[in-house]
């Protein structure tokens, strides 16, 4: 029998959202707990309509909730220049998933589902950090009990500020929150993820999987590629997010180092920054996990697995 990690994505789709979603509920290593939602790459009512549109598309039947609208002291940022306006621009969604919305908080879901665990829930946050913030103030005892926190965010260089990595920028006091909290992290910043770049020729050979869903990946990642060599000149859509599933299937993908990883909160210019203290001259303890390459024949080679396994 597989043993499985059992998760909560915490995510704002978002066309690499949606992809590490896709990865997950593919692979037997992983069994999704739920879904939660948080403003980010759009507004959150946007995210979370999102989520339910691809938890039909794949077939995913667990509790999504909605969660912050905001981050924790800021007011809303979005990247819409990136995901356009509906956060998954490029295929024909569903104007009204039949996924529903479940009554409950992210936050306080986050909060249940930790709590009543047998301290096996690793949560894979791929957005801004607020709902994961704000559900260890709310309940400091779900704390201990997080087995890890897996999550893509920060880099030693930034894409929103020179600094900044933008789901770390959104809500850095949330990122100082999490990273802080001494629940083991393994983090997926831009060091890494800009190695996952989705190519023309890889975009083929997702085409030639031939199912709906692999169709839908294909239609993400057209769009995602073009305005991706729109604003930063790239020539390949960077699947962020799908790193932190990736990582729970197989972590042999990535090479990893255990360094300190810290949020600036107050630099006028560096605010959101995560100092990554690669060469231990703090001498502070190590609480990152710190991915900063990857093998791309197994990281490609897994999602193809992933939607091939999605029937005709």
């Amino acid at each position: 029998m597989v043993e499985q990690r059992r998760v909560i994505l915490d995510c704002d789709p978002g066309h690499d959202d949606a992809i590490s979603m896709i990865l997950a509920h593919a692979n037997d290593k992983i069994k999704i707990e739920a879904v939660t939602t948080v403003a980010g790459n759009v507004e959150v009512d946007k995210t979370t309509l999102n989520a339910r549109r691809v938890c039909d598309i794949i077939g995913l039947d667990v509790p999504v909730a909605q969660g912050s609208n905001r981050p924790m002291v800021r007011e809303t940022q979005i990247a819409e220049s990136i995901h356009g306006d509906s956060g998954l621009d490029g295929p024909n969604l569903p104007d009204v998933p039949d996924t529903p919305v479940v009554e409950q908080h992210a936050v306080d879901l986050i909060i249940e589902k930790v709590m009543a665990s047998d301290d096996d829930l690793t949560l894979v946050p791929t957005g801004p950090l607020t709902n994961i913030a704000m559900a260890m103030v709310k309940e400091p005892k779900i704390v201990p009990k997080i087995q890890e926190i897996v999550l893509m965010g920060g880099g030693t260089f930034g894409n929103w500020t020179p600094a900044a990595e933008f789901n770390i920028w959104v809500d850095a006091e949330a990122a100082k929150v999490v990273y802080e909290s001494g629940v083991p992290i393994a983090m997926f910043g831009l060091d890494v993820t800009h190695e996952a770049q989705a190519t023309d020729e890889t975009i083929d050979r997702f085409a030639a999987i031939d199912n709906p869903v692999s169709e839908f990946v294909v239609d993400l990642l057209r769009f995602f590629k073009k305005t991706y060599k729109e604003v930063f000149g790239f020539d390949g859509a960077p699947i962020h997010d799908a790193c932190t599933v990736a990582y729970l299937i197989d972590p042999s993908i990535f090479d990893t180092v255990d360094v300190r990883v810290d949020i600036e909160t107050k630099g006028e210019f560096a605010y959101g920054m995560t100092c990554v203290d690669l060469l231990a001259v703090t001498g502070r303890e190590p609480n990152v996990k710190f991915a900063r390459d990857l093998n791309q024949e197994k990281f490609w080679g897994l999602l193809s697995d992933a939607l091939a396994t999605y029937s005709k």
